[in-house]
């Protein structure tokens, strides 16, 4: 019983009491994201987007046309990137995880919650 006691006290000391924000991965972004499909609200409106294994990406909004894109890993930085038709340049975003909740995060936006679902889930249901 003392022992069983002392086992449950060093695992609470060894429980972390606030959540930490950790920045994913070059390959924990992948598989995170490859095949599947992120949810959440961009600028207000709620959107889905699909990564396919290939590299291709479709973005999907309610009431919109939904765009295709490319998507990619940067090892070296460890963020996703994405590019859309008419853009010159691949943009990069930071994946953050904090409390069990994921996060777009790049130099220019505040952090965005997303969800993700497994497989490719543009519609909802």
């Amino acid at each position: 019983m003392i022992r069983r006691l002392f086992l449950i006290g060093l695992l609470a000391l060894a429980t972390p009491l606030h959540a930490q924000s950790v920045k994913l991965k070059a390959h924990e972004i992948d598989v995170l994201l490859r095949g599947n499909t992120a949810i959440g609200t961009w600028e207000g409106a709620a959107y889905r987007q699909y990564f396919n294994a290939d590299g291709a990406t479709i973005y999907a909004q309610t009431d919109a046309r939904s765009t295709v894109g490319q998507w990619r890993i940067d090892p070296e930085r460890d963020e996703y990137q994405s590019i859309w038709t008419g853009d010159a340049t691949w943009e990069g975003w930071y994946v953050m995880e904090y409390a069990g909740d994921f996060y777009w995060v790049s130099k220019s936006t505040p952090p965005t919650p997303f969800k993700v679902l497994e497989g490719q889930q543009l519609v909802a249901q």
